[in-house]
């Protein structure tokens, strides 16, 4: 990360996100969105003006050096960077801190941190880059436990080696994403996995989370990537072995693609990698009605077109989002290889496209080998979007605003039934608990049977209330989301926070099975306690 400093409250770096003049611009856009007379704009906590609590457990002499219990380290590793991870922090608000932030130089420092923890029950929490969103990295107090450690792999950080000719790579697993892309750039290779927290979140994470990178249709989800894991559990070290395929029973790495952390700590990886993207084709094609954009999206998707990126906004998205004017719904279309120009791709997408209504702008159907052909117009207003929301939710906290993200997935035969409840759960809660609110929605994957569709919430809070009138909106949007058939979570991982709808959606066999393999692996029961399932006999 060098030496730009992260913010312990937040999102990102202490100097990213709006200046103190765009934050008061966006305080008087949401104010008057609202129709109130004006937001008030908070101070940012300080890290001396924290007061934590004292580490519950020393730390052994064998293991001082990797450890510490510096209050900046300790503050950052106490949450993830959800909404209710920064009102908290945001507070001043830290009654439960790691005991010691743990920063292990290898494997074998991660297996004496991990026997350390099991002799002294102590609750172990791995940590990649802190970007979870649902409560997966939170040192949240468990009754049984002397303390908890947080276990940064900040330190297992490289490209260890590289197979041209199999296109693929081994890989550390606390490597972030630019640092990651960055090894590979050389090699005219790339993992091509960019999801929105890229910038902030390691390989690692990626793998235990299950996580879905930005592109819209075939390798979506990181699973697509794994060649092999090797994973350091309290009873030892598990390694795959390194096949492109196997039927060979049931797969040990998909055991632990998105544990979150349960039965191991994942330290390296074999990833597929693939060349890098010399050819590009975009467009962003608008729609009269969110049902016209569906029903092209669908078509799309069941094409073998395979673009790699088909995000669908709908009217209030575009606008917001996406720089959009009036009520159009906008699909955002785009194209990439390393091999060949994409004319006749882009060409075909864009008649099933008119086949359902939607207009593209004059002269948009080529081929580019620029890397820009994504930052215009609409596709580029949205990017940029993108990858600023997560600093102006952080904007939204310090005013007071409820600014928060819900995703899923369903089939295409029950998608306009389950939009449709969705949002009039939301939309009924937002006006019982704020008075009033938006929800938006678009889509970030789409499959051949179904869309993932992403739910985007803004709402008046009330300050000192943002955690109870947060829970509230919690529960009514995943109650209706599994009450409608959809997951509880797409890409955002389950942590602590979904929970209770896992344990609803979750097969009663299976529970058994992962319970059984906890106990196998983590007989101690002391990693990630209390998330995908409890540990045996607490």
């Amino acid at each position: 990360m060098g030496s730009r400093p992260l913010k312990f409250w937040g999102w990102g770096y202490e100097d990213g996100g709006p200046s103190e003049e765009g934050m008061q611009h966006l305080a008087a856009a949401l104010a008057s969105r609202f129709g109130l007379e004006g937001l008030e704009v908070d101070r940012a906590p300080r890290v001396e003006e924290l007061e934590l609590p004292a580490p519950r457990v020393p730390a052994p002499t064998a293991l001082r050096e990797i450890l510490t219990d510096a209050t900046y380290e300790r503050a950052r590793h106490s949450y993830g960077r959800s909404y209710r991870d920064v009102v908290r922090a945001f507070r001043r608000s830290f009654p439960h801190p790691p005991d010691w932030v743990a920063l292990p130089r290898g494997e074998e420092d991660v297996a004496r941190l991990l026997d350390w923890c099991s002799s002294a029950r102590l609750a172990a929490v791995p940590f990649g880059g802190g970007s979870s969103v649902v409560g997966g990295v939170e040192c949240a107090p468990r009754e049984g436990y002397a303390g908890t450690i947080s276990i940064d792999l900040a330190r297992l950080d490289r490209v260890l080696e590289i197979d041209r000719s199999s296109r693929a790579a081994r890989i550390q697993a606390g490597v972030l994403g630019p640092a990651l892309e960055d090894q590979l750039r050389p090699h005219g290779l790339t993992l091509r996995h960019f999801p929105q927290s890229f910038e902030f979140s390691s390989l690692g994470g990626w793998i235990a989370t299950r996580s879905g990178g930005h592109f819209a249709t075939r390798y979506t989800h990181i699973d697509d990537f794994v060649e092999s894991l090797r994973v350091v559990t309290p009873t030892g070290v598990v390694e795959s072995r390194r096949l492109p395929g196997s039927g060979a029973g049931p797969s040990p790495d998909r055991l632990f693609i998105g544990s979150e952390g349960i039965l191991g700590i994942i330290t390296e990886a074999w990833m597929r990698l693939q060349d890098r993207p010399r050819y590009r084709a975009n467009a962003s094609v608008s729609f009269a009605s969110f049902e016209a954009g569906v029903a092209a999206t669908r078509a799309l998707s069941q094409s073998g077109l395979e673009p790699a990126n088909c995000r669908l906004l709908d009217a209030l998205e575009a606008r917001t989002q996406a720089g959009a004017s009036g009520d159009a719904t906008i699909l955002l279309l785009a194209f990439e290889s390393a091999d060949h120009p994409l004319d006749a791709w882009i060409e075909r997408a864009a008649e099933l496209c008119q086949d359902h209504g939607g207009v593209l702008p004059e002269g948009a159907l080529r081929t580019r080998t620029d890397a820009g052909a994504s930052r215009e117009g609409s596709a580029g207003a949205w990017r940029s979007a993108f990858i600023g929301a997560p600093y102006l939710r952080d904007a939204m906290v310090a005013m007071g605003v409820f600014s928060e993200t819900f995703e899923s997935a369903i089939t295409w035969d029950r998608f306009e039934d389950f939009h449709a409840g969705v949002l009039a759960a939301v939309n009924d809660a937002l006006k019982q608990v704020f008075g009033q609110g938006t929800v938006s929605c678009r889509f970030t994957h789409v499959y051949p049977d179904g869309p993932a569709p992403y739910y985007t919430m803004l709402a008046p809070a009330c300050k000192g209330r943002e955690l109870e009138q947060w829970q509230e909106i919690k529960r009514a949007a995943s109650d209706a989301v599994l009450r409608l058939g959809g997951t509880i979570t797409h890409h955002h991982a389950v942590g602590r926070d979904h929970r209770e709808w896992y344990d609803r959606q979750r097969p009663e066999g299976f529970a058994r099975a992962l319970a059984g393999a906890k106990q196998a692996l983590d007989p101690a029961g002391i990693l990630n306690p209390g998330v995908l399932i409890d540990p045996s006999g607490t």
